[in-house]
């Protein structure tokens, strides 16, 4: 029987020894990471792997093999927003929703755009859910 993760422990770790070694240093950022369970975005089956140093699987159905990024390049990406937020942002591919949570909590409102609808269903359910967690 495996033991159960300490969530907190894996966020942890996620952001000091992957995202903060890739030069990530903004604290906002790093706060935010800290604040926003990613774990919520991974489908169900591949939340052992929620912070990983890997892209994630979105789903079996897919067809063009979409996957979430990997967490550095989700941190990274905020990162390099214009030290002046941005008012709106176009995101294409909504996926998990995990970067659209980010992107919105980063003081962007966010146009997402999504091509599969069971994507966009689920991404709309757990952003919905989102809004209750507070950075």
């Amino acid at each position: 029987m495996n033991a159960p993760i300490d969530v907190e422990r894996a966020r942890f770790n996620m952001v000091e020894q992957q995202i903060r070694t890739w030069e990530v240093l903004d604290q906002e950022v790093l706060d935010l990471l800290f604040a926003m369970r990613r774990e919520e975005f991974v489908p169900r089956q591949y939340r052992s792997l929620a912070f990983v140093d890997m892209e994630i699987p979105l789903a079996e159905h897919a067809t063009a093999g979409e996957k979430m990024l990997a967490p550095k390049l989700e941190a990274r990406m905020l990162q390099e927003l214009p030290s002046k937020r941005p008012n709106r942002v176009l995101e294409v591919g909504t996926g998990s929703g995990y970067m659209t949570a980010l992107l919105a909590k980063r003081g962007a409102h966010v146009y997402s755009v999504e091509i599969d609808p069971q994507f966009s269903a689920q991404a709309a359910a757990k952003l919905s859910a989102a809004t209750t967690f507070t950075t």
